[in-house]
């Protein structure tokens, strides 16, 4: 059998004052006829990334208004995850190509846990590429099956996309965060749905000037000075080292701006440290860049510690699937700069809940501009707030499922 996940508590009448009480009464009227109804989702970690972020709130509130809900991980080793980081950044538009030998470990390992798969399920669902060979190799273990997309496949790998797209058009039904990710061919039924954070979680719960004030001393932050601050994996897609030229650029006209660079490494990612290390070689020693990660004890209270009390808020991506980190530093009401690439412009109006950026220049003339006018910052960052409150908190994300699931069922 697959590991399954231990998951907490949560109940949806707790997020009624934030999302309002009409849409937890849709939900409750949605999941009535789902009550008992079995759901599996499949992942490749437990640990780091948006996946797992979404899985550890909404399997719980999945639980909460009546489903059997449980969440398992696959098994993988070294040699898989380096085959589907490559799947991965080819998917996303890189020109490396898994080898045959990466591709026939890929096939081997699903195969492994399609025997390992439990059945009995109502639902199944396959999030991202690591388990999408599952519905092929065992669709008997449920009767419904929904391949999840969490990256952005607009311009994928041709040969990478071409070799897995038999796979993906097997699945009855599938979930793309934006209609311009789902490729050529995949036919049947194609859901639109964008992720969405968990307000209530302990990186978004509401924080006091002085605890996150507290908290970013510890780590070295001179609490007195302006801080430009990203929270992402250590991705080439994010662009860390083009933040630090932004910073730089900053820090001309500023000199007493600090930089934070925050992330957490995930146990499928292990390219991840090659380019942690990357990054630090990238600052070059300056004492007011501080790079930090989950070996550093940094955790999800930490990260809403930097979110809130950094200046200015920025996720600078290349390519994205769509951005959680995004949503999570909106929503600290701090004023945001994003990448305009991928999910982050459906996330951000230019101009109004923040900016939307194409280069390391306008990045920093952004930046100088809402450190140099204060009000301007707090502007883009109530803005924003609300439009996330809106749109990216997760009982929106849970009602859009069981729509889905109630289409399943006819």
């Amino acid at each position: 059998m697959l590991q399954p996940v231990a998951v907490g508590h949560k109940t949806l009448a707790d997020y009624s004052s934030i999302v309002g009480r009409g849409l937890v009464e849709e939900i409750r009227e949605l999941a009535e006829p789902l009550r008992g109804r079995r759901v599996l989702h499949l992942s490749a970690t437990a640990f780091g990334g948006g996946v797992s972020e979404i899985l550890y709130t909404m399997v719980p509130l999945m639980r909460d208004v009546g489903l059997d809900v449980e969440w398992h991980v696959i098994y993988g080793r070294e040699e898989f995850f380096n085959a589907t980081k490559v799947m991965h950044n080819a998917l996303q538009g890189h020109p490396q190509d898994l080898t045959d030998e990466q591709w026939a470990s890929w096939r081997r390992y699903n195969e492994m846990n399609a025997r390992e798969l439990s059945g009995g399920w109502d639902v199944a669902i396959a999030h991202d590429p690591q388990p999408a060979a599952l519905h092929t190799l065992a669709p008997e273990k449920a009767r419904h099956w929904i391949w999840r997309c969490h990256i952005d496949l607009s311009t994928p790998n041709p040969a990478t996309i071409e070799r897995l797209l038999p796979y993906l058009q097997t699945y009855p039904d599938s979930v793309f965060h934006l209609q311009q990710y789902v490729p050529p061919g995949m036919g049947k039924r194609i859901h639109v749905v964008p992720p969405a954070i968990d307000p209530l979680a302990p990186k978004n719960m509401a924080f006091s000037p002085e605890d996150s004030t507290y908290i970013c001393e510890q780590f070295g932050i001179d609490v007195d000075r302006p801080l430009m601050c990203q929270v992402s994996r250590f991705d080439p897609w994010k662009d860390p080292l083009g933040v630090i030229d932004a910073y730089r650029i900053v820090k001309e006209s500023m000199p007493e701006v600090q930089l934070a660079l925050v992330g957490s490494m995930a146990t499928d990612d292990p390219e991840g440290w090659d380019f942690f290390n990357a990054t630090v070689a990238h600052a070059n020693g300056d004492p007011d860049v501080h790079i930090l990660n989950n070996f550093n004890n940094v955790g999800a209270i930490e990260v809403n510690a930097f979110q809130s009390h950094a200046d200015v808020l920025i996720q600078k991506s290349t390519r994205e699937g769509f951005g959680l980190t995004v949503s999570e530093a909106i929503w600290k009401a701090r004023p945001f700069i994003g990448g305009d690439v991928g999910g982050i412009p459906l996330q951000v109006q230019d101009g109004v809940t923040g900016y939307l950026v194409g280069s390391v220049e306008e990045c920093a003339a952004r930046a100088g501009a809402i450190l140099h006018d204060p009000g301007l910052g707090r502007r883009l960052g109530l803005a924003g707030k609300e439009h996330i409150r809106k749109h990216f908190l997760m009982p929106r994300l849970l009602r859009d499922w069981l729509k889905i699931f109630n289409e399943l069922e006819g």
